[in-house]
C-alpha cells in the first residue's frame, strides 16, 4: 500500500520513523500531566490506570479524543489529573505507539 502525501483522509500506513527521529518527535508530560500505564478497561470509555506517582485513576477519554485513539490494556498513556478529585480521577490525553514505550522505558521515564 502506498502512502499519499496528503494525508487528508489518513489513507496509508504511518510513515516510518527512525528511533533518534521519533526520540526527538516524541511528546512528554507537560506540567500537570503524568505517565500511566492502563491496567484494565472498564466499560463506557474508561479504564483503570495505574500512574508513575504510584497512585490508580479511574481514567476516561474525553469527548474530542473518543473516536480518534483507541487505548488497550498495556498501553501507556499521559493523563491530567482532575482539579476535583484529582487523586481518584483523570483523563486520558495521550496514548504512545509501542516504539514511544520502548524509548520511554528505556530513558528510564517509565
Amino acid at each position: 500500500m502506498a502512502y499519499y502525501a496528503h494525508r487528508g483522509g489518513q489513507k496509508g500506513p504511518r510513515p516510518q520513523l527512525s528511533p533518534e527521529e521519533e526520540r526527538r518527535r516524541m511528546r512528554l508530560p507537560r506540567e500537570g500531566e503524568i505517565l500511566g500505564l492502563v491496567l484494565g478497561l472498564m466499560g463506557g470509555s474508561r479504564m483503570k490506570v495505574a500512574c508513575k506517582d504510584g497512585k490508580e485513576r479511574m481514567c476516561r477519554i474525553p469527548g474530542k479524543l473518543r473516536n480518534k485513539i483507541w487505548v488497550k490494556e498495556g498501553d501507556v498513556v499521559i493523563i491530567k489529573p482532575w482539579a476535583v478529585q484529582g487523586d481518584e480521577k483523570a483523563d486520558i490525553i495521550w496514548r504512545y505507539l509501542p516504539l514511544q514505550a520502548r524509548i520511554l522505558k528505556e530513558e528510564g521515564y517509565i
